[in-house]
């Protein structure tokens, strides 16, 4: 572990994807630390860049590891990406390219998404029903000039069966097409960090961001200013740490092995 400038924490901001499980199998210690987390009652969210799942399904998903969760303790990269165009243009009409977890978030952020031929935004993110024909109608906007937002620009997506393309291997394919850049929302935007943290009405100095990817999780929360713990669960292990480190230019606050190393460590800083 090393660890320099964390201080006690009033709030975490807790990735999902490699830091709390890999595809249906939970990472050791998890189901003990948000226990923990619960009894001593520091707030977190859960916040994943993930857009597929609705909240309460992702909570399912969490209770059936046996880590306890509820809709609400859920923040994803699909509503936080509806709720900014529904910010900067209410009630907008959207080309979702992507699946349930994102349509649910659209319809609830108050957006049309039905099929128009003239729509204000396309809202990607990842599809895993794709072909040609959604790709070509997703491109002929593009190049036609509908605004392009992107949920998260991750190239793979953790999963039982390994790595898996993700909304950025999409959106590569998209932007290469057409020529257009998309406002990303999800880590390592600071965007989606943003409005967890108006979700738990903390400041970023007074959070964490715990995640397990360095490119992604950790990079959103130096971006939003808050502190960050990274744990060697997933994406970055010690194997390719310092390379991570050269790629991004970033140093974490903090720097766990497991799990039951951070939980350690927090619960040092809390007295408990």
């Amino acid at each position: 572990m090393s660890t320099h400038n964390l201080s006690k924490p009033k709030g975490l901001l807790i990735d999902l994807d490699g830091t709390l499980y890999h595809g249906e199998r939970k990472i050791d210690g998890a189901d003990e630390w948000i226990a923990g987390l619960r009894e001593v009652k520091l707030p977190y969210l859960f916040v994943t860049n993930n857009s597929t799942a609705a909240p309460g399904v992702v909570a399912d998903r969490l209770n059936r590891m046996g880590i306890p969760a509820a809709a609400d303790d859920v923040v994803t990269s699909a509503q936080a990406a509806a709720a900014y165009i529904a910010r900067i243009r209410p009630g907008a009409s959207v080309h979702i390219l992507g699946e349930t977890g994102l349509k649910e978030a659209a319809v609830e952020a108050g957006l049309n998404i039905e099929a128009l031929e003239r729509p204000d935004f396309v809202l990607q993110g990842i599809d895993r029903e794709l072909n040609y024909e959604k790709l070509k109608r997703t491109v002929a906007l593009l190049l036609n000039g509908t605004e392009y937002i992107l949920t998260n620009p991750d190239v793979l997506l953790p999963s039982d069966d390994g790595l898996l393309p993700g909304a950025g291997s999409l959106s590569a394919l998209l932007q290469t097409a057409s020529g257009v850049k998309p406002t990303i929302i999800g880590k390592p935007s600071n965007i989606l960090v943003e409005f967890a943290l108006d979700r738990m009405g903390l400041k970023a100095e007074e959070t964490w961001m715990v995640g397990d990817n360095m490119a992604t999780d950790i990079a959103a929360g130096r971006s939003a200013g808050c502190g960050t713990a990274l744990v060697l669960t997933g994406i970055t292990n010690t194997g390719n740490l310092d390379r991570f480190r050269a790629q991004t230019g970033i140093e974490p606050d903090g720097i766990f092995a497991d799990l039951r190393e951070l939980n350690t460590y927090i619960f040092s800083l809390l007295g408990t």
